[in-house]
């Protein structure tokens, strides 16, 4: 197998990657009272080390006082996390790759497994975690502001720290992605909307924000999913329209990479093509893409939370629509969780020596 095309270099903006490879943010909940610590450190500069070009951080939340649900989920705000991120960031740089957070709130959640919770009450577009389930309170004009100001100085201090981009989580459920969806936002004010191009607007003023903060030279990245894990056969979209109209203002706003995420990359969209997400996004704003979604591997990311194990699979697929130009850059997620030289056995052709993924992976950094 050729994967040539997997190693060619990519640059945009801050961006100079020597090769496609992003490795996918995972939630890993090591980081005590939201600290980041040595190991955290090691871990992504082990990946940095076996050749990852571009490494996206866990997610990291935002200044909220309810933006976690976990303790341990790593924060991007106050002296202690900051200079823990400090340290990340200038161990990966040694190692060779480049690097940015993916800032987060989660907005309304459920209640954590081990009973802890915020001092506040989770928020959100409305006080809806999923249709008729609510967990926390909707959010006041003033939270909105705070929030998006929050968004903002945690994407200003990324780049203050040497981190060579950021990216925004809209997908799955959390905060920004909660505004996306009609089933969360039943807001009557101008952050509401029937339509899914009106329920844009916390996501845009967010992105601008953003932008404002890091300058019009920084690489600004978005994470989106068409799923949800509430509902694994929902598109937020649900024809190439509703894309375009969904995703154009957020390009406008200042977004330079759409992250598509999918439970697997190769299945198509929308009927009228194989184009995957990535592949629709790229061709209806010009932006720059990145695909994720079981890359690698026989099972999916959300079986792996049921204990599911994956084994190693053909990248046939992956090198032809990378070939093709659907995508620009792959994320990997679990082979990278599991075996930190991953790209590294592929660039050498050693896909004999590709380690397969077990839950387990998930109990500690490796």
């Amino acid at each position: 197998m050729n994967t040539d095309s997997l190693f060619k270099p990519f640059s945009l903006k801050s961006l100079n990657i020597k090769n496609r490879i992003v490795m996918a943010p995972m939630t890993r909940s090591f980081s005590p009272d939201g600290v980041p610590t040595a190991n955290v450190a090691e871990y992504y500069t082990k990946r940095a080390q076996g050749e990852v070009g571009l490494i996206l951080s866990e997610g990291t939340v935002i200044d909220r006082p309810s933006s976690s649900n976990d303790p341990n989920i790593p924060h991007f705000y106050g002296e202690k996390a900051l200079d823990g991120w400090k340290n990340v960031i200038n161990s990966v740089h040694q190692a060779g790759s480049q690097m940015g957070p993916q800032i987060w709130h989660q907005g309304v959640m459920d209640n954590h497994a081990s009973g802890w919770l915020p001092n506040t009450p989770f928020e959100g577009p409305s006080a809806l975690q999923r249709p008729g389930f609510e967990n926390g309170v909707a959010m006041t004009d003033s939270a909105i502001a705070d929030t998006i100001a929050a968004f903002g100085q945690a994407a200003a201090d990324a780049k203050a720290l040497g981190f060579d981009t950021v990216e925004l989580h809209g997908a799955h459920q959390y905060l920004i992605d909660q505004f996306f969806w009609e089933g969360t936002n039943n807001r009557i004010d101008i952050y509401g909307g029937k339509t899914l191009a009106e329920r844009t607007r916390f996501g845009v003023e967010v992105i601008k924000e953003v932008r404002k903060r890091v300058g019009e030279d920084f690489a600004l990245i978005i994470r989106l999913s068409q799923f949800k894990p509430a509902a694994y056969d929902f598109k937020m979209a649900k024809n190439e329209q509703e894309m375009e109209q969904w995703l154009t203002p957020l390009a406008d706003a200042g977004i330079d990479i759409f992250h598509c995420s999918q439970r697997r990359f190769w299945e198509p969209e929308f009927e009228s093509s194989d184009l995957n997400f990535a592949g629709w996004a790229k061709k209806l704003t010009g932006k720059a893409t990145i695909s994720v979604g079981s890359v690698g591997l026989t099972g999916d990311f959300f079986g792996a939370f049921a204990g599911q194990s994956s084994e190693p699979t053909s990248l046939d697929e992956l090198v032809r629509r990378m070939d093709r130009g659907d995508f620009d850059l792959i994320a990997v997620g679990r082979p990278l969780l599991a075996d930190p030289n991953w790209v590294e056995k592929i660039k050498n052709n050693q896909m004999d020596q590709l380690k397969g993924f077990s839950k387990e992976a998930l109990m500690e950094l490796v």
